[in-house]
């Protein structure tokens, strides 16, 4: 492969991690792109290339320092990210892809973001996991208030064909739903469906959590309903970050604590249900550290 298809390629690699929010990769792909530039004196028009790319990079960077101001979330080494990876990766299902989903949700809990969009990426690939995976691509990006990098990979899945008509319009009201919670409004690219694929569609085993109400009978709490967001979601299992100042509030739940009644809050309906607690621990180290990772299993709605 000669220096014009590796710089070609260098490029799109770039726009496809920047695309992703992945902006450390991003950087490297395009600094390996300008240094082969440089070095080969026969490419034509190479200061107009290296000025187009130059802007690439400052506009990288702005999105990096949005970034680094937002929640802090340095990274954990990449051993510590492998065994929270394995840790929690829990799933009593006979399914291989289903522990991988969960592996990754486990590292976007702690905060790992740029290794849970790895993950999570891999997953795009795996029909039964691909909408849940792509779903929780968008929430890390929106966690780490990369709001614009959320609607990018969107509008990049719009123009690929990796993905149905009919899961890219539940990735497009889902998305919307996730910045109107946060007050952001974005028009996002209306995918347009076959007539033959709209009377069939698949429904889903559950819809969209965003946050749950729970009536608390012991503890500062004891007697009102709290409403918690939804970090992260994997069909009926919810995951929840509770911050180390709210720990009182759950610190007599424990793992197989049942609710009879719990509120669940989605963009289309509130209703009640029960749920089981599955999982329960403080963070020890990373970006969240103090706080606390409390998973609970939908029983009955």
């Amino acid at each position: 492969m000669g220096d014009k298809e590796n710089i070609k390629r260098l490029l799109q690699e770039a726009e496809l991690y920047q695309g992703q929010g992945l902006l450390s990769e991003a950087r490297m792909k395009y600094d390996e792109a300008s240094s082969l530039i440089r070095n080969n004196p026969k490419i034509k028009n190479r200061d107009k290339i290296l000025a187009g790319i130059m802007r690439k990079i400052n506009l990288l960077e702005a999105d990096t320092q949005k970034v680094e101001r937002g929640p802090s979330s340095p990274e954990l080494s990449a051993k510590a990210q492998d065994l929270i990876q394995k840790l929690f990766a829990f799933s009593k299902e006979d399914s291989e892809g289903e522990a991988e989903l969960e592996g990754a949700l486990a590292l976007a809990k702690f905060g790992q973001f740029e290794r849970a969009l790895i993950e999570l990426n891999k997953l795009l690939s795996n029909a039964p996991q691909r909408l849940e995976a792509a779903k929780n691509i968008l929430r890390c990006h929106i966690a780490r208030s990369s709001e614009d990098a959320a609607a990018d990979t969107y509008e990049e899945w719009a123009r690929g064909d990796g993905f149905t008509p009919e899961e890219l319009e539940k990735l497009r009201t889902f998305l919307e739903q996730l910045m109107e919670k946060k007050g952001l409004k974005r028009t996002l690219t209306v995918v347009s469906q076959p007539a033959e694929t709209v009377t069939e569609t698949e429904p889903e085993e559950f819809i969209d959590i965003s946050s749950i109400g729970i009536l608390f009978e012991s503890g500062p709490g004891k007697g009102k309903v709290i409403e918690f967001d939804v970090n992260f979601q994997s069909g009926n299992l919810l995951s929840f970050i509770i911050s180390k100042k709210d720990g009182q509030l759950i610190e007599d739940l424990k793992v197989n604590s049942k609710f009879e009644e719990l509120q669940f809050y989605s963009p289309i309906a509130i209703f009640n249900g029960s749920g089981v607690v599955v999982a329960k621990s403080e963070i020890k180290s990373g970006p969240k550290q103090g706080d606390f990772c409390l998973d609970i299993k939908i029983t009955n709605t």
